[in-house]
């Protein structure tokens, strides 16, 4: 017995390369965005501008900035959990932004390992 194809499925050859085509221009703009995504940077300020984190699309952080005030001996803790809180922050907005765009390009395909 002979399997059956939905319509539309199948076409031999000519289907094939038609989708070996489409994924290999999906895959260039993947690292053409991939590229260009590392280079950004990202920012994330909290405690009103006391803390203010930067990171690139690697996710490295790039620079930290802490007002002087926030600065207190007696009260380590704080500064640790602004800290901690901008860190967050930026990583929650760099992950927002990555699937963001791999979605744009995948039409949101799930491409699991991509980012």
């Amino acid at each position: 017995m002979k399997a059956r194809l939905p319509q539309g499925m199948g076409g031999g050859q000519q289907n094939m390369n038609q989708m070996i085509r489409q994924a290999q221009k999906m895959q260039e703009e993947m690292e053409a965005f991939q590229t260009d995504f590392e280079a950004r940077e990202f920012k994330a300020t909290v405690g009103g501008g006391a803390v203010e984190i930067t990171m690139n699309g690697k996710r490295e952080v790039m620079a930290v900035s802490i007002q002087p005030e926030v600065v207190d001996p007696e009260d380590v803790e704080m500064l640790e959990d602004l800290v901690a809180s901008a860190v967050n922050e930026v990583l929650a907005q760099i992950e927002t932004e990555s699937n963001a765009g791999m979605n744009k390009i995948t039409g949101g395909m799930n491409m699991p390992g991509m980012f």
